[in-house]
């Protein structure tokens, strides 16, 4: 009442004076309008990418434009910033504090991954911060004290508004149970309650928003949804946690629910307006989304704050956390199709961190080598630069198999998807039809039971069926922990230095009942039988010493190469080839493997000798790299007295390749006949080294 009759009296004042007293005017007087600003679940990304969102630079120039437009403007974070890509894990965290500090944000809620550098960082984080980072049910076990502030209250423009916060129960399993030791994540509700009765009872607060990261996930029970169905007074709720962009109340709540997705991907808005009694009247949620903000200029102050971070954190890069004897084979080609020692490597640490039954990444997560000798953090980070995080569910054995057969569906064509695994073992048949390809599956050692419950540690983007591994989603999480660049680096120190191979995990399941494992060229047969290249003289049998002719071992390589004709070869003795050989002798010669005879003949049904054979190599490595190799003179071989002088540079160039040997340590034997067993090793070996 006392503040109607001072505005009534102001009113006649100003009609005495002569002043207009229009409703314009009077409505500018009375009505308060705010602007609230949020992001959530950025976990890390700091910069625009095609997977991301539009990075942290283009979004200080909205705010600061939206700021210039209304100053009544509040800038609020729903938790999971912290932690999640190498530029914020490096210096765990304070980066993404510098970046929030020069946005001048207003306050956020302490998100899950938030506490995955520790409980002790997190307090040394929120005293970096220039705002504060809150939660009201985050509590010490041992004395029922509040681990972090619960709240804040701003006034803007004579509007008193109360900020609180919440963190998800969930906190207790998504990140690692020795991140929160000694702390209890209580009920949400009665916390919730007990805030707005402090809020609007002894703040006397004119709003009160609830900073959540609970998210509105169906397979979640503490959400924001169940927050605003039980706790009256909640004005809006500002979320995060299941990274959707929700901006309305039609949750079933009567509470204004708004969530910015992730990544950067949106900036959310919600324009408030408050009447001349401080009253809300009008909750406006919007947002501009990456799309929309293409064209924004990145603000160059941001891009100093960042650009200053990175060469600090170059320093950082290059400690060296410990060494390795074998190259680490992370090479596009390779773990994209096959069974790497780095891949073996990753679900190791994987399995040590978790202590899982199994472990299965994807090869597309594999983005670089390390080679031999010291390994930094920087080589580290090359391999796993998204920032994944370790995730345990729980999955059958029929699950896990779908996963398998997913992953080796396209094989031998390259795929993202390829499963790396530990603890376990399987073969992949080539032959069979898409999703009955996965053989001999063995866990722990043990005959997979489809019907058997297993801990699975994967990364957090196939447990979310990135990939497209669409049956884990649904499955039930265990636990979350760091990222897999953190947990490779503990592993990498604890086991320097590295020594690892081939483990046999994945295999190829071969049918031929005359090659063993025990055959030293087992493995050549193996890789070439997988991608197509060679074949059995029959079903069951492969006949590894027996020997192969100048049309298949030219064949092998067409097929391994991948090498088509357009043309015809002109050789005179190709009536009785049949049609698929005849395409392969025509792609050998059009591509410069093969010559013919000084009769115009190929004779394909000749076994090839192994001079024939190192000539073949050499033209094709030439082909395939565009270079000349020049092999050593200085070669051990004493039977090499009848060779020509062509036949003679092929020996020393594939000799110095490594891509054949001699037959003992003298002599090179270059009239023999190559055996098909030694034919898939030069082939494999030449391969491995062109693709």
């Amino acid at each position: 009442m006392f503040k109607k009759s001072v505005l009534a009296l102001f009113v006649m004042l100003l009609a005495v004076t002569g002043f207009s007293t229009s409703t314009n005017f009077v409505q500018a007087a009375e009505n308060t309008k705010i602007t609230i600003l949020h992001t959530n679940d950025s976990h890390g990304r700091v910069f625009e990418g095609a997977y991301d969102g539009m990075g942290f630079s283009k979004l200080a120039t909205l705010a600061e434009d939206i700021q210039a437009e209304n100053p009544n403007t509040l800038l609020l974070d729903a938790g999971d910033t912290f932690h999640g890509t190498p530029f914020a894990t490096l210096e765990e965290g304070s980066s993404i504090v510098d970046i929030m500090n020069q946005l001048e944000y207003d306050g956020m809620a302490a998100g899950n991954h938030d506490f995955n550098y520790g409980q002790d960082r997190l307090l040394e984080l929120r005293d970096m911060a220039n705002f504060p980072v809150i939660s009201a049910n985050i509590r010490h076990e041992d004395t029922n004290n509040q681990f972090l502030d619960t709240h804040f209250v701003k006034e803007v423009d004579g509007v008193k508004i109360g900020v609180f916060g919440l963190t998800t129960p969930e906190t207790t399993y998504k990140t690692n149970p020795n991140n929160i030791t000694g702390l209890e994540f209580t009920d949400i509700v009665d916390e919730g309650k007990a805030m707005v009765k402090k809020l609007r009872e002894e703040e006397n607060v004119d709003m009160v928003i609830a900073l959540t990261h609970l998210g509105t996930d169906a397979s979640s029970t503490e959400t924001s949804i169940k927050l605003a169905d039980n706790v009256e007074g909640i004005d809006l709720i500002v979320d995060g946690h299941s990274h959707t962009v929700d901006h309305t109340d039609d949750n079933g709540t009567s509470t204004m629910i708004v969530s910015a997705g992730e990544y950067t991907k949106n900036l959310g808005i919600v324009d408030l307006e408050f009447d001349g009694e401080k009253n809300l009247t009008t909750i406006n949620p919007t947002r501009i989304t990456k799309e929309e903000a293409a064209d924004t200029n990145k603000d160059p102050e941001m891009e100093d704050v960042i650009t200053d971070i990175e060469a600090e954190q170059d320093e950082i890069m290059s400690e060296v956390v410990g060494s390795s004897e074998v190259i680490l084979n992370g090479e596009r080609g390779s773990v994209r199709t096959s069974e790497t020692n780095l891949g073996n490597l990753i679900t190791n640490a994987m399995l040590a961190e978790s202590g899982a039954d199994l472990a299965i990444t994807n090869g597309g997560g594999i983005r670089a080598s390390i080679d031999k000798g010291e390994i930094t953090l920087g080589e580290i980070i090359n391999v796993s630069p998204f920032g994944n995080y370790l995730v345990t569910k729980k999955m059958t054995g029929q699950t896990v198999k779908d996963a398998l057969e997913h992953g080796v569906s396209d094989y031998p064509a390259t795929k993202g998807a390829f499963p790396h695994v530990a603890g376990m073992t399987f073969s992949i048949d080539p032959r069979a039809e898409k999703g009955n390809r996965v053989k001999d599956l063995m866990i722990q050692g043990q005959k997979v039971d489809l019907t058997k419950e297993y801990t699975v540690a994967t990364n957090d983007f196939l447990a979310a069926g990135g990939d497209d591994y669409d049956m884990f989603p649904d499955t039930e999480l265990v636990n979350e922990y760091d990222a897999l660049e953190e947990i490779m680096k503990s592993y990498i120190k604890a086991n320097s230095p590295i020594n690892m191979g081939d483990e046999n995990r994945v295999n190829i399941h071969l049918p031929f009942n005359d090659v063993s494992r025990d055959n030293w060229g087992y493995d050549h047969i193996e890789r070439l039988y997988g991608h197509g290249i060679v074949n059995g003289m029959t079903e069951d049998m492969f006949g590894p010493k027996k020997t192969l002719t100048r049309l298949q071992f030219a064949a092998m390589l067409v097929r391994g190469l991948g090498l088509e004709a357009t043309e015809e070869a002109p050789f005179s003795d190709l009536k009785y080839v049949r049609e698929d050989m005849q395409e392969a002798i025509n792609a050998a010669y059009e591509h410069g493997l093969i010559k013919g005879h000084e009769d115009n003949t190929f004779r394909p049904n000749m076994e090839v000798d192994r001079d024939e054979m190192a000539l073949m190599i050499k033209r094709a490595y030439e082909k395939q790299t565009g270079t000349t190799v020049g092999g050593t003179n200085d070669l051990p071989f004493t039977d090499l007295d009848n060779v020509d002088r062509e036949a003679l540079d092929a020996i020393q160039d594939v000799y110095s390749l490594g891509f054949m040997q001699g037959h003992n340590e003298t002599t090179f034997e270059p009239f023999g006949e190559a055996t098909r067993q030694q034919s898939a090793k030069v082939i494999d070996l030449f391969l491995q080294e062109v693709k």
